[in-house]
């Protein structure tokens, strides 16, 4: 939805989960992580600065990928082995601190559609428009199925519904930055709704909060 919008309109898009995705697969390449599953926070600190996350527009898909130091990773950071270690990473203070810091800088200039956990409450709580997007874990698996099986890649239904459970619960009980929708965002379930139904919807609220 977000990544439609921005094109729509000639915005810049940000996926701040991506950023968050490109810090684990940092972590995953430099042995950040202990046997158990938990970060080797203090390294991770250390090496904070030699993590630098861009996006570039790709005008074969129309959209932009994600850049980590240098290197296009956006296919590495979708893939089941970062889903299954970016919650960890994301609770992490001193992480949040680094990328709330960056995408603040890219939405200085406005112009910008930006999606991510806690956008509205944290990153932008004046955003002129703040959606609230929600769906059912198993729709949101069973999506995040098809997307890897229609890249090739390998998928286990079951295994990914188990990880967004697991992830909504780590990252709505965190300390730092929890997912919760901001007091005024307009909430959209968009579990039985076509693309095409929720980016009309989507252009609606946008025409409104334009107009406000």
């Amino acid at each position: 939805m977000a990544k439609d919008l921005a094109k729509k309109l000639g915005y810049v898009y940000v996926d701040t989960g991506a950023m968050y995705r490109s810090v684990t697969l940092f972590a995953m390449r430099h042995n950040l992580f202990n046997e158990d599953g938990s970060v080797k926070v203090d390294e991770l600190e250390r090496q904070m600065n030699d993590i630098c996350i861009s996006f570039k527009f790709n005008a074969e898909a129309g959209r932009p990928d994600t850049y980590l130091n240098g290197e296009l990773v956006e296919q590495q950071i979708r893939g089941m082995e970062v889903s299954s270690h970016v919650s960890p990473i994301a609770t992490i203070p001193f992480v949040r601190t680094a990328m709330v810091a960056q995408q603040q800088q890219m939405g200085r200039d406005k112009g910008i559609v930006m999606d991510g956990r806690d956008i509205g409450t944290t990153v932008f709580p004046d955003a002129e428009l703040k959606i609230f997007v929600t769906a059912s874990a198993e729709v949101r698996a069973q999506r995040r199925y098809d997307e890897l099986k229609g890249k090739g890649q390998p998928a286990d239904y079951a295994e990914i519904l188990k990880n967004v459970q697991e992830r909504d619960y780590i990252d709505t009980h965190r300390d730092v930055s929890p997912l919760k929708k901001a007091d005024d965002a307009i909430e959209l379930d968009n579990s039985y709704m076509t693309i095409e139904e929720q980016n009309e919807w989507l252009m609606q609220q946008f025409n409104k909060a334009a107009q406000a």
